[in-house]
């Protein structure tokens, strides 16, 4: 069998350097400096990637605002929306290369990789096909004036992209802004940039007008910075840390430029005494393991009905015992940590759990065949854990799951929204009012019942409240957040 490692490397290799993507061209950096890139899968150089300067987006910014007052521009919605839908096709044909670039350079097994090709794929499609349906509105007024009121693009649009799913929050952040008609500016995390380099090509491949679409990889202090605060940005869309949002907020201030926020998160499940625990229990431990934790709406919060606290517990640990972290070829249940920063912050929290005198009731293991230089950590579930401890109130970002009781709904309400975070949450009842009123009771943008993360999401909203940033991307809303609004009023009478 040929392995990932095998198959990439026919296209990627140590010496090569992935370029800029700026008006349709590959560009070096302006300094002609590259970052190396590291497998997290085990550890190894295996390609570098530009190392973004101010200039270089600068450039890209210049690019984009051509392509906007130019030949993207000029393009009708259903124009843009055709091309979207190419885009689609095309990384649908190209997605088993896409999940092998993907698993290569962010550690994902095979099928998760896949699953975010094909949601891209379906972003593309999505937003493409909406391109033509985002309407205005006529307001009634003076009998003596017309009012006409237009959605507008912003103009040109700057993306800040995390590595935990590069491909998906590209489609839903991109797309959208495309779809809308902006032309954009995406700046990658420098730990996962290649797959959106790849799909950058196939839009140049598709037709897209140079300029449209830019991508400047590199660090984040300084490229990423470069773009929060460049002032030829008319909008600016962030997915990361609630540290570095606060900074790409406060650099967008300085130019009065909007901001959607998608930060953190400290998901709770709820599960009450009366769920059905055969349907829940596949996915209370998926919702944690997914992407190896390392999700800002992961389920990662387990509150569950005093009287069948022990039960549950007994249930989910057998079930992580069985888990197994390990090489993405292989399929296993999670890959690894993006970067051994990461993997020693992981590491750190359940240090710091222990020395709280928390209990490990159910662990996962490394596979024996995982590579020694990968970034690997076993999933790990505690229970049962104080509201207050540090393992219940900080996103911990890895395969970290800890469970609180609780005696009624209101103390489960309460508990439920005891965070700093509003991202996600979900509740596991049969009665269906206790559910609504529970779910219509959560401080969280999304609420789930009896699932969790259904079908991808692309098609609902989504964002937070608090420490989980503001603003909504996905969905139909994600496409209005990428425009505002222009009043025309005309006199006629």
């Amino acid at each position: 069998m040929t392995s990932v490692n095998d198959q990439v490397s026919a296209s990627v290799a140590p010496n090569m350097v992935f370029q800029n993507f700026i008006g349709g061209r590959d560009c070096p950096a302006s300094d002609g400096m590259a970052l190396d890139v590291f497998s997290p899968v085990d550890g190894t150089l295996f390609a570098r990637i530009a190392s973004g300067t101010s200039q270089d987006i600068d450039e890209a910014v210049k690019a984009a605002r051509m392509a906007f007052e130019g030949a993207w521009g000029k393009l009708t919605a259903t124009e843009r929306g055709r091309l979207l839908m190419k885009l689609a096709t095309a990384v649908e044909a190209h997605a088993d290369e896409l999940a092998l670039l993907e698993s290569r350079d962010n550690g994902k097994p095979l099928r998760q990789s896949r699953a975010d090709a094909i949601a891209l794929a379906r972003y593309f499609e999505f937003y493409g096909s909406a391109a033509d349906k985002l309407h205005g509105d006529v307001i009634p007024y003076l009998n003596t004036h017309f009012i006409g009121v237009e959605r507008v693009p912003h103009g040109v649009t700057g993306h800040i992209v995390p590595w935990n799913y590069p491909m998906q929050i590209f489609g839903r952040s991109v797309g959208a802004a495309l779809a809308a008609g902006n032309a954009t500016v995406v700046k990658p995390a420098e730990d996962a940039s290649l797959t959106i380099l790849r799909v950058s090509a196939l839009a140049r491949e598709v037709g897209f007008p140079d300029g449209a679409l830019n991508v400047v990889t590199g660090l984040g202090r300084t490229a990423g910075a470069a773009l929060a605060g460049h002032p030829g940005i008319d909008f600016l869309s962030f997915t990361g840390s609630p540290e570095t949002g606060t900074a790409v907020q406060v650099a967008a201030a300085q130019n009065h430029v909007g901001v959607t926020l998608e930060l953190g998160g400290k998901s709770a499940q709820v599960v009450f005494d009366d769920a059905d625990l055969e349907r829940a229990l596949p996915t209370l431990v998926n919702a944690i393991i997914q992407n190896g934790g390392q999700t800002c709406s992961a389920g990662s919060r387990l509150l569950i009905q005093r009287g069948i606290f022990q039960d549950v517990v007994d249930a989910v640990s057998k079930r992580f015992r069985a888990l197994r972290a390990g090489h993405p070829e292989h399929e296993p249940d999670l890959g690894p940590m993006i970067n051994q920063a990461q993997q020693r912050r992981v590491l750190n929290y359940l240090e710091r759990g222990r020395n709280e005198g928390l209990a490990i009731v159910g662990e996962g293991v490394v596979a024996l065949d995982a590579p020694p230089g990968g970034y690997y950590v076993a999933p790990t579930f505690l229970a049962p854990v104080p509201h207050e401890s540090i393992l219940t109130q900080e996103e911990v970002f890895g395969p970290v799951l800890v469970a609180t009781p609780f005696d009624d709904e209101a103390d489960a309400i309460q508990l439920a929204n005891g965070t700093q975070y509003g991202l996600a949450a979900g509740v596991w009842s049969r009665d269906a009012m206790r559910s609504t009123r529970v779910a219509r009771s959560m401080r969280a943008g999304q609420v789930f019942v009896n699932c969790y993360g259904a079908g991808g999401g692309i098609e609902l909203p989504f964002g937070g409240f608090g420490r989980s940033g503001h603003g909504r991307e996905k969905g139909f809303e994600g496409l209005i957040e990428f425009t505002t609004t222009k009043t025309l009023v005309i006199a006629h009478g």
